[in-house]
C-alpha cells in the first residue's frame, strides 16, 4: 500500500489528469442522468400521481392513448357492471389560455369526476369537490407561472372561463402543466368548436379518455377488453402515451449507456499506458520476491483511489449543477438515484482496470529484467 501511495505522489501529474478525466465523466452520467429523470417527471407526473393502477381505453387507439381514445359512457356503465373495482373518467388533453390579468399559459387538463378517486388535494384554496362547474385546480407550476387563486382563466378560442379555487401539487403532461376540472367542464373544452361562443347549446359529446380502475395488482382484464372492445394498460405502461415519454427516455437511456462504455476503456487505456512504463519497477519488485498478489493488490488500489476519488468529486459537481440550474430547466437528481448512478460508474471504471491486470501478474521477472539480452 505505501509503494501505491508513493508512485501516485511521485506521478500525481499523469493521475491528476486521468482523475480529472473520470471527475468528467462522472459528472457527466450524473447530469444526464439528472435531465432523464427530470425530463420523465416533466412529462408523466401529473400520470404518477394518479391514484389508480390500470387505465382503460378504447381498442383502436394503439399509440398516443390519451389523445386519440374515446370512452363513451355505455362502455363506462358495462365496465361497471362487468368489472368488481372502482372506476371513474378521466378525460386528458392539452389547452391555452389566458388569465384576467393577461398572463397567457399553456395547461394540460385533466377533467375528473369531482367527487371521484381522481379528485385532486389541494395545499391551498379549496379542491373540485363542492365546487362550481366553471372551477379549476391548477398545479404549483402553473402558480410559477404567475396563474394565482382566484383568477378567472379564459380557454384560447373557446371563450371557457374557468375560475381558479385551489392550488394542488407539482405535476405535469407533457412538458405542460396540469390543471384539474370537472369532467363535463373538462368536455367542454375537449369538443366545442373554436371560434363558437361560449353560450353555444350545441351538444357536447357524453364521452372521455380512459376509465380509472382501482383494480388488485395483477388483475387481468384481457375478457372484459375483448367483450367491451378496450384495451387496459397499467399506469406505467400508459406512460408512453404521454408525448415525447418514449422517445426522451430512448434517447437520454443511449447516451447514458455510450458513458458507461467510454468509462472503462478510458480508465482501461490509461492503466495499460501506465503499466508498460512501470515495467522496470514491477521487474524489481519480482525480482525482490515481490508476489503476483502483491503486485495486483497494488494496482487494484492505485486504480480504486483515482475511480473512486474521482467519480465522488464527480458526483458532487453533477449535485452543484443541479442546484446551479434550479428549477430552470427540467433537472432532477435525488440522492438515491446519484448515489446509484455514481456506483455504476465507479464499477465500470474499475472494470476497465482489468484490461491491465494480465499484463502484470503474468510478468516474468528474467524476461522484464532483461535477461533475454
Amino acid at each position: 500500500m505505501f509503494l501505491a501511495l508513493l508512485e501516485l505522489r511521485a506521478a500525481r501529474g499523469r493521475f491528476l489528469l486521468m482523475g480529472s478525466v473520470v471527475v468528467l465523466v462522472a459528472a457527466l452520467v450524473g447530469i444526464v442522468s439528472g435531465f432523464t429523470t427530470g425530463l420523465g417527471d416533466d412529462t408523466i407526473s401529473a400520470l404518477r400521481r394518479l391514484p389508480a393502477a390500470q387505465l382503460v381505453f378504447s381498442s383502436d387507439a394503439r399509440s398516443d392513448q390519451f389523445a386519440r381514445s374515446l370512452l363513451d359512457e355505455r362502455t363506462a356503465a358495462a365496465w361497471r357492471r362487468d368489472a368488481d373495482t372502482d372506476m371513474t373518467p378521466l378525460g386528458v388533453s392539452i389547452a391555452r389560455g389566458t388569465t384576467n390579468r393577461g398572463t397567457e399559459v399553456d395547461l394540460a387538463a385533466f377533467g375528473v369526476e369531482p367527487a371521484s378517486f381522481l379528485s385532486p388535494s389541494v395545499n391551498r384554496g379549496d379542491g373540485l369537490a363542492n365546487a362550481g362547474p366553471d372551477s379549476v385546480v391548477i398545479s404549483t407550476e402553473l402558480s410559477d407561472e404567475g396563474v394565482r387563486v382566484g383568477d378567472t382563466l379564459v380557454i384560447d378560442r373557446l371563450g371557457i372561463r374557468l375560475r381558479v379555487i385551489g392550488l394542488t401539487e407539482r405535476s405535469s403532461y407533457g412538458h405542460v402543466p396540469a390543471a384539474y376540472v370537472p369532467l363535463k367542464t373538462w368536455q367542454r373544452i375537449r369538443f366545442s368548436t373554436p371560434g363558437a361562443p361560449a353560450s353555444s347549446s350545441a351538444a357536447v359529446p357524453d364521452q372521455f379518455s380512459a376509465l380509472a380502475l382501482r383494480t388488485p395488482a395483477g388483475a387481468s382484464t384481457a375478457a372484459l377488453d375483448q367483450r367491451h372492445s378496450t384495451t387496459t394498460l397499467t399506469k406505467e405502461k400508459a406512460y408512453e402515451a404521454a408525448p415525447g415519454y418514449t422517445g426522451e427516455r430512448v434517447t437520454m437511456t443511449s447516451i447514458q449507456v455510450f458513458l458507461y462504455l467510454i468509462a472503462p476503456l478510458v480508465v482501461g487505456a490509461f492503466f495499460a499506458v501506465w503499466t508498460v512504463q512501470r515495467r522496470p519497477e514491477l521487474a524489481l519488485l519480482r525480482a525482490l520476491g515481490a508476489s503476483r498478489r502483491r503486485l495486483l493488490a497494488h494496482t487494484v488500489l492505485q486504480a480504486g483511489l483515482v475511480v473512486v476519488l474521482g467519480t465522488a468529486a464527480g458526483a458532487v459537481l453533477a449535485g452543484a449543477v443541479g442546484l446551479l440550474v434550479g428549477e430552470k430547466v427540467p433537472f432532477s437528481l435525488p440522492a438515491a438515484t446519484l448515489l446509484t448512478t455514481m456506483c455504476t460508474v465507479a464499477a465500470v471504471g474499475l472494470a476497465g482496470t482489468a484490461l491491465t491486470l494480465r499484463r502484470v501478474t503474468r510478468a516474468d521477472p528474467l524476461t522484464m529484467l532483461g535477461a533475454n539480452r
